[in-house]
């Protein structure tokens, strides 16, 4: 995450707050912030694992969805409104394995968890998870009742 708060740096982007390692035992990053970014750099490229957060100002519902789906990535997406009818309609249309409304995307064990695109195949968690884990075999017999068995 920091490389790709550096590349936006060198590409115009401008850290708002944070952009920086805390020192210490272990791998940890200031909550960052970075406005002015464009498709160029990596931190609106790349999937970003971390507390950075790049800004993109758009003018309305259409051109939200169309930034939020232009992505080779798909894990989880966070809409924040006090319309919750409003939030349920765009939700419906962002490319993403899980979407958040007034909440952080964050994995719950009843809830089926993955993502679309290149962030994954499958899903873990919940019965749908379960289901990542077992073998399913056909076996198709041709008889005079042309049955058909699943295992």
């Amino acid at each position: 995450m920091s490389k790709q708060v550096e590349d936006a740096k060198t590409k115009g982007g401008r850290v708002l707050t944070g952009g920086k390692t805390i020192s210490g035992d272990g791998y940890f990053y200031e909550p960052t912030i970075v406005s002015n970014v464009n498709e160029m750099m990596d931190i609106v490229k790349e999937e970003v694992f971390g507390p950075a957060a790049p800004i993109i100002v758009v003018n309305n519902e259409e051109e939200a969805i169309r930034e939020a789906n232009n992505t080779e990535f798909g894990l989880g997406a966070s809409i924040w409104t006090n319309n919750i009818e409003r939030g349920i309609r765009l939700a419906r249309q962002i490319q993403s394995g899980i979407v958040s409304i007034n909440e952080m995307v964050k994995s719950d064990p009843r809830l089926p968890f993955g993502g679309t695109k290149y962030s994954g195949i499958g899903r873990e968690l919940s019965e749908f998870g379960i289901k990542e884990f077992v073998n399913i075999k056909s076996i198709v017999v041709k008889d005079i009742t042309s049955r058909l068995l699943v295992e």
